[in-house]
């Protein structure tokens, strides 16, 4: 899941670290949130990238599974490392259902490389959007197939 709409980007890195969701973003992934539960998707973890609009995503989406709990995983960060987080991937349990939240591209390039073997794939996840993927296998390579990649948009409708 790509975090929900946040303020305006800032040149400063750690400045945007700091960078929120708006009310807007806000409300929009709390009606997502509402979502997934009608939908009957339940995570047993839910893991965030550390900056803020990302946790603040995280943590609504937690609060609506009663887990109320989100991991922090600096393999989420818009710079982080795609190989480290297969890695981290492979060593959990492989059926599970398991949310991650961080930013685009990253997201949309890590979705790309497990379906396709490539990060230019042309997948395009919106803010607030949501892909679900099956990872079949992580050695010699990530490998796996998209079931969905929906909208926000389309999980309000949900």
């Amino acid at each position: 899941m790509r975090h929900g709409e946040a303020g305006n980007r800032v040149a400063m890195p750690s400045k945007d670290f700091e960078r929120a969701l708006t009310a807007t973003g806000k409300y929009e992934i709390e009606e997502i949130a509402e979502s997934l539960e009608n939908m009957n998707l339940e995570f047993v973890k839910i893991a965030s990238s550390p900056l803020i609009r990302a946790l603040e995503t995280a943590e609504i989406v937690a609060k609506s599974q009663k887990s109320g709990k989100v991991d922090l995983w600096d393999e989420l960060r818009p710079e982080g490392n795609k190989q480290d987080l297969f890695r981290r991937l492979s060593k959990l349990r492989q059926d599970v259902d398991i949310l991650l939240v961080g930013h685009d591209p990253y997201l949309s390039d890590v979705i790309g490389e497990i379906i396709s073997g490539s990060s230019s794939s042309g997948i395009a996840l919106k803010k607030g959007g949501l892909a679900r993927v099956r990872i079949a296998s992580f050695s010699p390579k990530p490998s796996g197939e998209l079931k969905w990649l929906l909208t926000p948009k389309q999980l309000k409708k949900m």
